[in-house]
């Protein structure tokens, strides 16, 4: 069997002179959107299949999570139950099932996802219950993007935030690395549980999972684990209106081809948002997924 790093593809850094020249800012992109299964994910999915023993692993995912946690059980032998929202993007459900995954769709306005993984663990007492970012394993399996990263010369590192396991991994690879560079977080402002929590230095949940378009940070609170990291290596967490989330994507296609999802535009929304905060440092933009639905993604880009 594949240690973590015989079975991720490492990052793919991009430059693209047509993005430079629209934001006036040196600007290289870290893309995941090329990994296994298509985001982040896998890193922290392949850790966590790897070094726990239970037989099945019951989770609840969005999508991107998901699909890599039933790709790295099929390839470590172990059993997985997904459990996502009905509205989540047809693509990444069709794609936990293609993984051989088990799938378990919930009317969230009904039953809260946790609720019925609480359920299914209580059906399946063997099982390893993983959080999608807070677990120590997810953290540990995304810090290898932070050991990536800490590789080159950068000023600024900006990573998507949803529940917060992506920037945790990341803030512990630089510092094990001893690179300097400020972490930002990216956040959507409909979902900016995060920005709030580094403001008032304490976790701030949503009231309700919220509906931004990406859907990758629908998260209702950070995670403990991640949080511990975050208030102490994250800098700063914009918080990006779904509009630039939505331009992000687009730019992405036109001045970079790379297709991205909403949630891996997010760190190009902060730039667009500040862009003054950026000025004159070497940035690097963590581009986290690919994953969108074919509809979503050209409504976008028809915008």
């Amino acid at each position: 069997m594949k240690t973590l790093l015989e079975a991720i593809r490492p990052t793919t850094f991009v430059e693209s002179e047509k993005l430079k020249t629209f934001t006036n800012l040196d600007i290289t992109i870290a893309a995941e959107t090329f990994q296994h299964t298509g985001s982040f994910k896998f890193r922290a999915a392949y850790n966590l299949a790897l070094n726990v023993k239970n037989p099945h692993i019951i989770t609840a995912s969005s999508g991107n999570f998901g699909q890599a946690l039933a790709y790295a059980c099929r390839l470590t032998g172990k059993r997985c139950t997904v459990v996502m929202p009905e509205t989540s993007a047809q693509v990444k459900i069709e794609a936990v099932k293609n993984y051989g995954a088990t799938v378990e769709l919930v009317d969230t306005k009904k039953i809260a996802r946790a609720e019925r993984v609480a359920q299914l663990m209580r059906e399946f007492p063997e099982a390893y219950q993983a959080s999608a970012y807070d677990d120590l394993f997810v953290i540990d399996g995304n810090s290898t993007i932070g050991d990536e990263i800490a590789e080159k010369s950068f000023d600024v590192v900006i990573s998507p935030v949803g529940g917060g396991g992506l920037i945790a991994g990341i803030s512990k690879g630089l510092c094990r690395n001893g690179h300097q560079a400020e972490l930002i977080g990216a956040e959507p402002l409909l979902a900016n549980d995060a920005a709030r929590s580094l403001r008032a230095g304490k976790i701030v949940a949503n009231e309700y999972e919220p509906q931004t378009i990406a859907d990758g940070a629908r998260t209702l609170s950070l995670g403990t684990h991640n949080w511990a990291i975050i208030e102490k290596g994250v800098a700063e967490i914009v918080e990006v209106p779904d509009e630039k989330i939505m331009d992000a994507v687009r730019l992405l296609f036109n001045l970079a081809n790379l297709k991205c999802e909403p949630t891996g535009a997010l760190t190009l929304g902060a730039v667009l948002e500040k862009p003054a905060r950026f000025s004159g440092r070497k940035v690097c933009l963590v581009v986290s997924g690919g994953n969108v639905d074919a509809e979503v993604y050209r409504r976008i880009l028809a915008a």
